[in-house]
């Protein structure tokens, strides 16, 4: 049996497998520009390093959703 609870399913342990290494990847502060920010809880990051925290997407520290909400809002502030 694969540990976390999937079973039955390549497909599925395959997307749970890259799921759970984008959780514990390292990602770039915003503030200062180091790659220690981390995942404290679902939706909540923190840097190690100047102890910023962060609201994100619960798996990854931006989402395709925030994403293009920046843009726009880039694009109405011109």
């Amino acid at each position: 049996m694969v540990s976390g609870g999937i079973r039955y399913g390549a497909s599925l342990r395959k997307r749970y497998r890259v799921v759970k290494q984008q959780k514990i990847a390292l990602y770039r502060c915003g503030s200062c520009g180091r790659i220690t920010v981390e995942r404290v809880a679902s939706g909540i990051w923190k840097c190690r390093h100047c102890k910023t925290t962060f609201a994100g997407g619960a798996y990854v520290l931006s989402t395709a959703a925030g994403e293009i909400a920046k843009r726009q809002i880039s694009n109405l502030k011109k």
